[in-house]
């Protein structure tokens, strides 16, 4: 697996499941229950990964649907 995006953006990561999940691109999103550990302040971002190598092709999904990725 490949990380995609690193973020805190609850909302972000939904559309990004989304979007991926459209395209039939594997995704897991990881450290999504670590707000039990740090208390719900989400200041731990969490991580999206996709399938070995189909991370350029999720990259440019996002990008078309105007969300900034890094790589």
């Amino acid at each position: 697996m490949e990380e995609l995006l690193r973020t805190n953006d609850l909302v972000l990561i939904s559309f990004a499941e989304a979007l991926l999940s459209d395209a039939g691109i594997g995704h897991v999103v990881l450290d999504q229950h670590m707000s039990m550990v740090e208390g719900s302040l989400g200041v731990l971002p969490r991580r999206m990964l996709v399938e070995e190598g189909r991370a350029d092709e999720a990259r440019q999904l996002l990008r078309d649907a105007d969300v900034d990725v890094p790589g």
